[in-house]
């Protein structure tokens, strides 16, 4: 009679597991933060990013309503997009299209591929198609915002394995692209990139502040809030959700939205970060 007790208690623990687990991978919630910043131009105070990121092509009700909905909510100035929209293991790219359609309606939207694209036969169509909707591909690119007669560097480079498969090369990859991105002479710089375990890289190449995604959160996050595993930076890995700062820098990291290779999160519901920037004085 006892083991049959214990038997049931594991089952319904593991089924509340389950079924929180499956309401958390499709929670989507607005998560804010704030960025203050001597350098920032007076112009730009107030000025807010909301910063989406790994999709993979997953879906957030008819014509992804619901982030639609976020976004709005976040009222912001830009939409900063910092990659893995599709999916290597999961064709098809109209969740993509869908979010990217809702999201031009919103504010002007700037977008950097990541590791998914690179690998995906349906990267070359998703970009054709999200640059007739006026998304703004930023592929190693960088553009100037204006505001109050003021300016801003955004600049954007897309992720290493369009060149190398070969993770030794990501750090020098990244700084080439780094180099001939950034002009030598330029305004407070914020970069899009899929990367955030390459934040010593973008802070030595002089960044104020780095936009990425790629961790998923840690995807299992534990009670007090550490991420139990991120591609590229392993078990307990350092970067994975909201700000860091070091040695100068600054960072914003996406929990993302959806899943790859391991199909479900805890304790990490997906988001939209609505990132605004404060000029300290």
């Amino acid at each position: 009679m006892i083991v049959l007790i214990v038997i049931a208690s594991v089952l319904v623990v593991l089924a509340g597991i389950c079924l929180w687990g499956a309401w958390e991978n499709t929670a989507v919630q607005l998560h804010r933060v704030r960025v203050r910043e001597q350098a920032l131009p007076a112009a730009f105070d107030g000025f807010t990013i909301a910063h989406v990121s790994d999709l993979h092509n997953a879906s957030f009700g008819e014509g992804q309503a619901r982030l639609a909905e976020l976004l709005k909510e976040a009222a912001p100035d830009i939409i900063a997009v910092t990659g893995d929209v599709i999916d290597k293991r999961r064709p098809g790219m109209q969740n993509a299209i869908d979010f990217f359609a809702a999201a031009v309606r919103t504010a002007p939207v700037y977008y950097v591929p990541g590791n998914h694209e690179a690998v995906s036969s349906e990267y070359p169509a998703l970009r054709e198609a999200i640059l007739a909707l006026g998304v703004t591909v930023l592929e190693d690119e960088a553009v100037f915002l204006e505001r109050g007669g003021e300016q801003i560097l955004l600049a954007g480079v897309r992720d290493p394995i369009f060149s190398t498969s070969d993770a030794e090369q990501n750090t020098s990859l990244m700084r080439e692209k780094l180099d001939s991105v950034l002009p030598e002479i330029r305004p407070y710089t914020v970069l899009l990139t899929h990367r955030p375990e390459l934040f010593a890289t973008y802070r030595e190449a002089g960044v104020n502040l780095t936009l990425a995604g790629h961790a998923h959160g840690g995807q299992f996050r534990l009670p007090w809030g550490q991420g139990i595993i991120a591609p590229n930076q392993g078990l307990f890995p350092k970067y994975t959700q909201g700000l860091y700062e070091e040695e100068g820098g600054k960072m914003v990291v996406s929990r993302g939205l959806g899943n790859s290779s391991v199909p479900i999160r805890l304790h990490n519901r997906p988001e939209v970060v609505a990132v605004t920037l404060e000029r300290a004085r």
